[in-house]
């Protein structure tokens, strides 16, 4: 069974709970922060809760071009878009999580919660586990004995560039 690059990256982007969200700050350097993953859309579109009143968010009012990141030890994504905040209690109900409550005390009805969504323009993934991640190490040898860079193969349960 062949997978589409689409279809492997929404299954890595589902795999994680967290990401690096890296904005823009007003001086243009770039800034990335943790944030929890509230929902993975089928679409590929990513929403985070934060605080209504925090940098990032003035931040997305000048540029909201961001690049979310994600990792493990053999699981890799990127993904470039803009993000923008969504006051939309009914949603922040359904995806509310007990952890939350650290940040917003008020918990799903606290007047400080804003939901973060990301819709992606670009994705790329890389997956070195399983087998996938023995066919990757067999041609790292190759590459080390023959001095050549090891070759990226085309098989997209590994790597895949995506536009969104």
């Amino acid at each position: 069974m062949t997978t589409s690059p689409e279809a492997k990256l929404r299954e890595l982007l589902d795999a994680f709970g967290v990401a690096m969200l890296v904005t823009r700050t007003p001086d243009g350097e770039l800034r990335g922060r943790p944030m929890a993953l509230a929902e993975v859309q089928p679409d590929g579109s990513l929403w985070f809760a934060t605080d209504r009143n925090s940098t990032k968010v003035d931040e997305l009012a000048r540029d909201d071009h961001v690049a979310v990141t994600m990792q493990s030890g053999t699981k890799f994504v990127s993904l470039s878009g803009t993000a923008v905040p969504v006051a939309d209690r009914e949603r922040a109900a359904r995806l509310w999580k007990t952890e939350w409550k650290v940040w917003f005390p008020g918990g799903k009805d606290d007047p400080n919660l804003v939901l973060l969504r990301v819709d992606g323009s670009a994705g790329e993934y890389w997956d070195n586990s399983g087998t996938s991640g023995v066919k990757y190490l067999i041609r790292a040898g190759r590459a080390l004995l023959t001095g050549t860079r090891p070759a990226a193969g085309d098989d997209p349960k590994i790597h895949g560039k995506v536009t969104l």
